[in-house]
């Protein structure tokens, strides 16, 4: 569910680009994001993810049936893009069917950080793009309550 639906009950098409690419990230690692947990590490898969992404282990995400790194390293950075925590800075899904669809991977943006990532993580090092787009990222911090029922 993209955070400016569960937040603020807003949804636009830019809401299913972040599902689609919560979905490309669990298909790439073969865990779920909702199950996906190490209270050591990173908060959930896009948070784990993402730490892979700024230490320049990206692959390590990948589930070891995958063999052809350049296509999952480029699934990596597509899903990347579709979960940044700003929607506009979302691919629309047209432009991700034409990245997935493309043999030439240098051509991706690079992407900011996901949304739902608590941990402060900032990418000092990132694989190498052709995108001129300035790294932006907020330092959003969200607690969650739990609700209790009568």
């Amino acid at each position: 569910m993209s955070p400016e639906y569960a937040m603020e009950g807003k949804f636009s098409i830019k809401s299913d680009v972040f599902s689609f690419g919560v979905v490309v990230l669990e298909i790439i690692s073969g865990k779920k994001n909702t199950g996906f947990y190490q209270p050591q590490e990173d908060l959930n898969l896009l948070g784990y993810a993402w730490r892979l992404w700024c230490e320049n282990k990206a692959l390590d995400l990948a589930d070891p049936i995958l063999v052809q790194q350049s296509q999952v390293l480029k699934c990596i950075n597509v899903g990347l893009l579709c979960v940044q925590e700003d929607p506009n800075d979302r691919p629309t899904m047209s432009n991700v069917v034409m990245m997935l669809g493309s043999e030439v991977a240098t051509l991706l943006p690079r992407p900011t950080r996901p949304a739902f990532v608590t941990r402060k993580r900032e990418c000092s090092s990132v694989p190498s793009t052709s995108s001129t787009k300035p790294d932006t990222i907020s330092e959003n911090e969200f607690t969650i309550s739990m609700e209790q029922g009568r």
